[in-house]
């Protein structure tokens, strides 16, 4: 079971890797660790889903491991990530579960939970799940009867209390602005609308007519071309784009230029530090931030502190010394004043508030940071081939050559993705077409010796 939980839970292709028999285990462990020690009888824990077609599957298993250690299983239904990880928190619950894969096609799905306190877990907590998962039928004994067991119970009130929190916390007025919105046919089809209606902004909607297995095809933050095309044909003043979760938010502005998570992070720090809120001047990156952001907080009196992939790490860097802004390239923004963990619609809201404070399109907020030319490729390899891609000495020295060549005028980042079957080459620089090369260069090697055959 080494290695179950990767940057984001445990992930894999729906009835393959992750079934019902994992995802029982999981609820079973997950409970037994989380809220054990309980001082209630019955601890409670909080299950929520996205809107894929296994979703209700590992529902029901994970309710049903749950209950079978003796804990009540609280059902929100459909909800984005950063609802479970606010409703866990400030209701009392013991933890929470999250059935996602994120930003991942509809076949895939994922497991995720969130401590009493609304935070993913650490690496050493995971590490105790697994060690159950490892020995299952050791530590599956002693199991509760009669009035022992645990129940299911519906609690479709969660959604509300998470969108009231939204609306309490900022609601911008955006009247006389066109803005469209998409929800990658995910968590927040639902319930954009409303959030954003609120605000006066006259809407468009895209990507919110989910079927089960539509979530993220052709939509939301990881296919930005719908997004930027209806913009430009409705003549919108801008789009916001959510993943399947509705934990990432990404923009486009007026012409339909993408606007990512380096460039909302940019300005929004910017924003903060004029208002004298941004802890210690610092924003908190991966290092698969752009290099425009490192010049731009070089320019601008901003200290970055980075970590590696995976907005976990981002949080557990803010949490650490208090600071109130973080985040991801890909649209993970931490806005911890607000929330403990990556939200989309809560982002999209500070990002739109900071447009109407200052006056400006969302082009000109973000102007703050040329992003350098950036190319990012996946080469596909098996989870158990890695770790030797990552070692082996011809990939190694491939790299270290095209590390001299770029000379210090750009930069190359090889590394294993923690949610997919992947290794990620981005490499960064002045010219487009030598990154391209070298990235396909790299790419190409690792995929020859280790790829699936």
């Amino acid at each position: 079971m080494s290695g179950l939980f990767g940057t984001d839970g445990v992930r894999g292709i729906a009835n393959g890797k992750l079934d019902a028999r994992l995802a029982f285990r999981l609820g079973y462990a997950g409970a037994k660790v989380l809220a054990g020690g309980s001082s209630d009888k019955k601890g409670r824990i909080l299950i929520g889903r996205d809107t894929r077609i296994s979703g209700t599957m590992l529902e029901a298993a994970l309710a049903a491991g749950i209950t079978a250690a003796g804990y009540d299983a609280m059902l929100a239904g459909v909800i984005p990530t950063p609802g479970i990880a606010y409703v866990t928190r400030t209701s009392g619950l013991d933890c929470g579960v999250m059935i996602s894969a994120s930003h991942n096609s509809f076949e895939y799905n994922g497991i995720k939970f969130f401590s009493r306190d609304g935070y993913k877990l650490p690496d050493e907590t995971e590490e105790e799940i697994e060690k159950i998962l490892a020995d299952f039928d050791s530590y599956y004994k002693d199991l509760p009867e009669g009035e022992g067991l645990g129940i299911v119970e519906e609690f479709p009130q969660a959604m509300k209390f998470y969108t009231d929190y939204l609306i309490r916390s900022l609601c911008p007025d955006a009247k006389g602005r066109k803005i469209v919105i998409d929800c990658a046919n995910g968590a927040s089809s639902d319930y954009a609308e409303t959030v954003f209606g609120l605000t006066g902004a006259q809407l468009v909607m895209v990507g919110n007519t989910p079927d089960g297995i539509n979530i993220n095809r052709d939509c939301g933050s990881t296919h930005l071309e719908l997004l930027a095309e209806t913009v430009v044909r409705e003549g919108a003043d801008m789009g916001f784009a959510f993943d399947g979760d509705a934990d990432r938010f990404l923009a486009c502005d007026k012409e339909g230029n993408i606007l990512d998570g380096d460039q909302i992070m940019a300005s929004l720090a910017l924003s903060l530090k004029e208002q004298g809120r941004l802890k210690d001047d610092t924003l908190v990156v991966t290092v698969m931030s752009n290099l425009g952001v490192d010049i731009m907080a070089k320019d601008k009196g901003i200290k970055l502190v980075k970590t590696k992939v995976g907005d976990r790490y981002v949080i557990e860097a803010m949490k650490k010394d208090g600071f109130v802004l973080g985040g991801e390239q890909s649209g993970h923004v931490i806005l911890s004043e607000y929330s403990t963990t990556g939200d989309g619609m809560l982002t999209a809201l500070v990002f739109l508030d900071s447009i109407v404070r200052s006056g400006k399109s969302a082009s000109e907020l973000c102007s703050c940071v040329r992003i350098l030319p950036q190319v990012l490729i996946p080469a596909r390899v098996s989870d158990d081939s890695k770790q030797k891609a990552m070692d082996d000495a011809e990939i190694k020295a491939l790299i270290s050559d095209y590390e001299a060549e770029l000379n210090g005028s750009g930069r190359i980042l090889v590394r294993p993705s923690g949610t997919e079957p992947v290794i990620r080459v981005m490499l960064e620089g002045d010219d487009p077409d030598k990154i391209g090369k070298m990235a396909k260069g790299i790419a190409g090697l690792i995929e020859n010796k280790y790829g699936n055959k």
